[in-house]
């Protein structure tokens, strides 16, 4: 195997299951397969004891725990690290801060679908603005937490003509029941949003786009994506609605480092969650990103099927030392079976 495990830092939007959702479609199967010992952070469905976690507490208690943890199961310290939409927001800001701080454990960092810059943020900017996002804390204030069923009610009003409408005529007017579909039971398995957390997000990404301004403040510290001189492997998706294929370009400029920029074909979920077997859609490889996002369109080559031998080619071009393989738990304590009891907790 590698000598460098993976560490998958997911969104606490959705439940991580999204990338082992089945044995063809898991990413995380696919990466143990090519030699990865994969870790994934399964984040707790916040309630009223999580109200006040800040970014930072999912910094420390998530990323860097993460880390620790690895470094117990395995001895490595150095380690390959993936964030997915927000949880890649939280890595890409964890990053910022950890080299201010001297922790150098991440040598590579890839994002899937992922924001820093939220200039051109996508559809779900039509949800947020002072006042809107005001009523949101004061909703959460109350309790501690929003409830999972409003952020999935948002995301499926986004795209209402398949996630509402289709179900209302099948189901509600001509009294079918609606065919079992995974990726649609992982859609409605929402989860509830921290006060704090949700809150910091909201605010210093979509309002106020600190980040990539170089003002985010966390752990007393301002911290800038110019300190992240690691490789980066910055992935977007042609037709994300959530976090467009420009959005991520642009955010690519604000790295320290070397930033590869592949676009691949179809969505949020689709174009992240595309087995080579399948043979499905396209992705592009071009230029350094940097210029003219349609120039760089016009002058990228396309390549047909999945981007994840890519990365995969990509990642141990970065370093393929390999190591025999390891019996996972051998050095910890086992809790339970995947995928645990956090994804257990229902809304």
């Amino acid at each position: 195997v590698l000598k460098r495990p993976l560490l998958i830092c997911p969104p606490w939007i959705n439940k991580f299951y999204i990338l082992d959702l089945n044995p063809q479609k898991s990413f995380i199967r696919w990466a143990v397969e090519q030699g990865h010992t994969v870790f994934v952070i399964s984040w707790i469905n916040p309630d009223e004891r999580h109200g006040t976690k800040s970014w930072e507490a999912y910094i420390r208690e998530g990323l860097q725990y993460g880390l620790d943890t690895i470094e117990k199961a395995t001895g490595e310290k150095d380690v390959n690290a993936v964030g997915y939409c927000v949880g890649g927001t939280l890595l890409a800001a964890a990053l910022a801060l950890m080299a201010q701080e001297g922790d150098h454990r991440i040598k590579s960092a890839t994002f899937f679908t992922t924001q820093v810059d939220f200039t051109y943020a996508g559809d779900l900017k039509v949800f947020v603005d002072e006042e809107q996002v005001a009523a949101v804390e004061k909703a959460m204030n109350e309790k501690g937490y929003l409830d999972g069923t409003k952020m999935a009610t948002a995301f499926n009003m986004l795209r209402s003509g398949d996630l509402i409408w289709p179900y209302v005529v099948n189901n509600y007017m001509r009294g079918k029941d609606p065919l079992p579909f995974d990726l649609l039971y992982w859609n409605a398995d929402s989860t509830r949003m921290g006060a704090a957390n949700h809150s910091f997000y909201l605010r210093n990404c979509y309002l106020e786009n600190r980040l990539s301004q170089g003002m985010m403040e966390l752990a007393g510290r301002v911290v800038s994506l110019k300190d992240v001189t690691i490789p980066v492997y910055n992935l977007a998706a042609k037709e994300d609605h959530i976090a467009p294929a420009l959005s991520v370009f642009l955010g690519s400029k604000y790295f320290g480092g070397e930033v590869d920029y592949v676009m691949a074909g179809s969505g949020h979920i689709a174009g992240v969650v595309n087995p080579p077997a399948a043979q499905k859609y396209h992705y592009w490889t071009g230029g350094k990103p940097g210029g003219d996002f349609d120039q760089w369109i016009a002058e990228a080559t396309n390549h047909p099927g999945s981007w994840w031998p890519h990365w995969q080619r990509w990642v141990e071009a970065k370093d393929n030392t390999r190591v025999p393989a390891r019996k996972p738990g051998k050095h910890m304590k086992t809790l339970g079976d995947a995928p645990g009891t956090y994804v257990k907790v229902r809304v």
